[in-house]
């Protein structure tokens, strides 16, 4: 989850600034860019250890980054993440390291400004004996062994999510994404967007399978990231079946999220337990904990981030399916959704090739990938050759666009023409030459 930007408090008076808010996001062709945003998990090289907050730890990591040129983004006076130019660190709840790149051009850019990331973060993190591993779920520790960071909405959502469902807090400290953000041009190109990559999330699910070690053994998935969403907070993830019905657009959207229930609102910089509350009551002035208050721009725009759909809308597109894998992966995923939707006559492919796909196969598809990845079918066809299929049209796709990005697909290539994803690499490792020994995976995915 990013950090909170700037608040606008532009009053809400009428429901159509709602959709108008998201409308604000379209932008012309020549205008598209991309953001990458990827997590990972620290540990000590010396005993495998997660990080604490303090001391010797990730405040210490940001403190050195903050050496470099990067502003603080403080939490009640403790730094919490940092900022610089266009792109942002923030924590993730147990203290996974998150970069949220800035947008750029193309993704020649996006490989140069990760590779910049970690050569900046190895500097600051050798002195303190960290390592960063690029795995979907952490591999060795229980829930309880996690550390919590000192962010204030992290608290309400500590309180709140094991009452939505089990596997809440799991997601919070357990699990690393990796995501691409994507712009639209406007509200017809972004229904079609969403729909194609809503359809899609489950094969770049597979594709991305990288989580399928817990607490030392083997636990029965390949992507078990994936899996803790089905039992996280249902009524806000997922796939929703709006997105496919008639008529859908920025104003539907919008009316479907003041459905969904709230975690927070900010005042004078402090994070108020809003948790379980309603959005509607709040455009109202209803809202018990601020009584007569009516909401603003600014408070749309935060709960507009707790939405976890598996694509999300904001003023961009978010591709939020996909494990964290190693810095070829990171690419590749970006790589995947530009190429799908960022040249005319491969999004008319892509879209073709889901057209019949009803809501109700999508979400079997899903439920059905975090534990076989490529190797689940949909409709009679293995996963695995739907994903040559998706990958023959984002290649056509990136080739369109002149700039030679295709080349960042190649593991994705190595993937579908093997059938082994991350996941089934790990298991043989962890089969084979680590001898059960599940630490292995932390120094192998280091990134």
């Amino acid at each position: 989850m990013s950090n909170p930007g700037e608040a606008d408090l532009t009053p809400i008076t009428a429901r159509r600034q709602l959709a108008e808010w998201f409308a604000a996001g379209s932008k012309p062709r020549a205008g598209w860019k991309v953001g990458t945003e990827h997590e990972k998990f620290g540990f000590y090289r010396d005993g495998y250890a997660t990080p604490p907050y303090a001391p010797g730890g990730i405040r210490a990591a940001l403190e050195a980054l903050a050496v470099r040129g990067w502003e603080p983004i403080l939490d009640d006076g403790n730094p919490i993440g940092l900022k610089r130019g266009g792109a942002s660190v923030s924590l993730e709840p147990a203290g996974q390291f998150e970069l949220s790149g800035a947008v750029v051009a193309d993704l020649h850019a996006t490989h140069a400004e990760l590779q910049a990331h970690l050569r900046e973060l190895h500097a600051v993190s050798e002195p303190l004996g960290l390592g960063w591993a690029a795995l979907g779920f952490h591999p060795l520790h229980t829930r309880e062994q996690m550390p919590w960071m000192p962010k204030g909405r992290y608290a309400i959502m500590r309180r709140y999510m094991p009452t939505v469902g089990a596997l809440g807090l799991d997601m919070m400290t357990r699990t690393c994404t990796v995501q691409a953000n994507l712009d639209y041009g406007d509200e017809a190109d972004m229904v079609e967007k969403l729909r194609i990559s809503l359809a899609l999330q489950p094969v770049a699910t597979a594709l991305f399978a990288n989580s399928p070690l817990t607490e030392g053994r083997p636990n029965g998935f390949l992507t078990f990231r994936s899996q803790i969403w089905t039992d996280t907070d249902n009524a806000r993830s997922g796939i929703p079946s709006i997105v496919f019905e008639a008529g859908f657009g920025f104003e539907r959207f919008a009316e479907w999220l003041l459905d969904v229930p709230m975690y927070f609102v900010m005042r004078d910089g402090k994070w108020l337990d809003a948790a379980g509350k309603s959005f509607r009551a709040f455009l109202d002035g209803k809202l018990d904990i601020l009584p007569g208050e009516r909401a603003t721009m600014g408070d749309f725009a935060d709960h507009v981030t707790t939405a976890f759909t598996e694509v999300r809308l904001k003023r961009f597109l978010e591709m939020r399916g996909s494990d964290v894998g190693s810095p070829a992966m990171i690419v590749a995923q970006a790589a995947l959704w530009v190429g799908l939707l960022y040249d005319d006559a491969a999004q008319k492919a892509a879209a073709a090739l889901v057209r019949s796909w009803t809501v109700e196969d999508i979400r079997a598809l899903r439920a059905a990938v975090p534990r076989t990845a490529l190797r689940a079918e949909h409709r009679g066809r293995p996963v695995q050759a739907i994903a040559a299929d998706v990958l023959a049209i984002a290649r056509d796709g990136l080739k369109a666009r002149g700039l030679g990005e295709e080349v960042y697909l190649a593991p994705l290539d190595e993937i579908v023409s093997s059938g082994q994803t991350q996941a089934d690499r790990l298991l043989a490792l962890y089969h084979g030459a680590w001898r059960g020994d599940a630490r292995q995976a932390l120094l192998h995915t280091e990134v």
